[in-house]
């Protein structure tokens, strides 16, 4: 198991980064090549289903989610390209799905389910790639979840969501720098700048529920990791080397009040209309 990005690029060494990882598994669980492989295709394949199940006349049970994607793929705005169109529409999905009860794949939390698929699946239908560097991209995404995991946490009401966006975030920014065949040390560093980019984001949802702002959320953390792993590629360093950004989120999480740790009682649960909800909510 890997506690270290540093660890972790010299297992890369004169190797795919995603090669090093499955191997890593393949002695962390005793498990075969094949065995590994599968699961991850079985995940990559949950990923895609649940956002070819997308209802848009779907409601979670609070009625505050749903139809949103249905909306930015009929809009006409004229803002963003297809593609970013595409990614802010599939975070919205999978998010409406994962409000709406419907089978997802935590990524690394449910309530940040909506990020990785965003960037990977209108990433594999743009440039027409092949299931199996979808796979070996997730081996890379789990690999840099996996230290951060470690080294900080992946749980909203520990370290917020930086916790778990933020995380998603950094995952998907390496994962998509492996897909336009980055380096391992540009992996690292667009992790780095999206973990960075989220420090300090808080988990506040309206009502307790995972849905205001966290479906949100997860397209802003998808773009964010666009950003940074365009950034990387084209040479952009992260001043700061990835397993700090990974400490100084630990002690970022660590600092932030109670209040803004999943339990609904600070951010915008704390506003007027969020505490109208809650109560709202809890009179059902």
């Amino acid at each position: 198991m890997f506690t270290s990005v540093e660890d972790l690029l010299k297992a890369a060494a004169g190797r795919p980064l995603w090669r090093a990882v499955l191997e890593d598994d393949l002695r962390d669980r005793d498990v075969t090549e094949e065995h590994s492989l599968a699961q991850m295709e079985k995940l990559w394949q949950a990923m895609k289903a649940a956002v070819a199940d997308y209802d848009p006349a779907r409601r979670s049970a609070s009625g505050l989610t749903g139809g949103a994607a249905a909306l930015v793929e009929g809009g006409e705005s004229g803002l963003c390209p297809p593609f970013l169109r595409a990614v802010i529409a599939t975070a919205l999905r999978t998010g409406e799905c994962n409000a709406c009860m419907r089978r997802i794949v935590a990524a690394p939390t449910a309530g940040a389910s909506g990020v990785l698929p965003a960037v990977l699946i209108p990433l594999q239908a743009r440039d027409g790639l092949e299931d199996v560097q979808m796979v070996q991209a997730l081996y890379v995404a789990a690999a840099f979840g996996q230290v951060i995991a470690s080294r900080a946490s992946i749980s909203g009401a520990e370290g917020g969501c930086q916790a778990e966006v933020g995380s998603a975030s950094g995952m998907a920014a390496a994962a998509l720098v492996s897909l336009k065949g980055g380096t391992p040390e540009q992996m690292a560093h667009a992790c780095a700048l999206a973990l960075s980019n989220t420090l300090g984001l808080v988990c506040d949802p309206v009502a307790g529920l995972v849905e205001v702002p966290c479906v949100s959320r997860n397209v802003m953390g998808a773009v964010n990791a666009l950003s940074c792993a365009e950034m990387a590629l084209c040479g952009v360093p992260s001043a700061i080397p990835c397993d700090e950004v990974i400490d100084a989120m630990r002690a970022v999480g660590d600092a932030l009040p109670a209040s803004l740790r999943e339990t609904g009682a600070g951010g915008l649960a704390a506003t007027p209309t969020g505490r109208q909800v809650a109560r709202q909510m809890a009179g059902q």
